[in-house]
């Protein structure tokens, strides 16, 4: 069924893919949970190869928390509306460096405000002076933990332009916000991260108590026009 189903969706992949500009690289890709073995043992089996790795993490937040002081000239200010924009901005910016980064459309700036994830009280944005540096915008799913009963806050989209990196605010905005989200009654924090970060974002985690929950991984295949699923 798994292996059929698979084909189905390659098919109409292709499809969709036809009608693409013939020069752009062209390819499938699918999202796996290191403990979904049958899953793995069939994207191998039919020309899958693993391509990424990510880590889902948690952070005892009942712990002591690293010292971590802000930047000289750099401060937190409390996110309002008119900062929204300068925030996604901001944080477009930053993440270019990372893996499979592209422009983002103005219907998911539209989107991004209105999910239940948005939480501007919970974030920690820095500042120089009329420019937004650095972010880490938390959020607590209440559905999820009633769901789960824990209480579990993240801290994600943590990102750094590039003329302020290598000065401690990554790892100065994640433990305000860490401290924050205890403050609310967390007893835990995650977040996910690529573990081929180019900027050594495994290693800051790591640094300040995040520990790995679990992997997931990212198959990718070339997807070649005209050819079916090898056997």
């Amino acid at each position: 069924m798994g292996r059929a189903l698979l084909e189905y969706a390659e098919t109409y992949l292709r499809e969709i893919a036809a009608c693409h500009p013939k020069e752009m690289p062209k390819y499938f890709e699918v999202g796996v949970n290191e403990m979904e073995v049958d899953k793995k043992n069939l994207l191998e089996h039919t020309g899958y190869k693993p391509d990424r790795y990510f880590f889902a993490m948690v952070r005892d937040l009942t712990q002591a928390f690293p010292k971590a002081p802000m930047p000289d000239e750099l401060e937190v200010r409390p996110a309002s509306p008119d900062h929204y924009r300068k925030i996604w901005d901001a944080m477009g910016e930053a993440f270019r460096d990372h893996w499979g980064h592209r422009d983002r459309r103005e219907e998911e700036y539209q989107g991004w405000t209105n999910n239940r994830w948005f939480q501007p009280k919970l974030w920690k944005v820095a500042w120089e002076r009329d420019q937004v540096v650095g972010t880490v915008l938390s959020f607590i799913d209440e559905i999820e933990n009633a769901t789960f009963d824990r209480k579990r806050g993240y801290t994600e989209d943590i990102c750094v332009r590039r003329p302020w990196r290598r000065r401690g605010l990554a790892r100065s905005l994640l433990v305000q916000s860490m401290q924050e989200l205890h403050r609310l009654g967390m007893r835990e924090a995650a977040l996910g991260v690529d573990t081929q970060n180019p900027n050594g974002a495994l290693r800051l985690y790591l640094s300040v108590g995040y520990h790995r929950e679990h992997c997931f991984i990212v198959y990718r295949k070339p997807l070649c026009m005209g050819e079916r699923m090898s056997e």
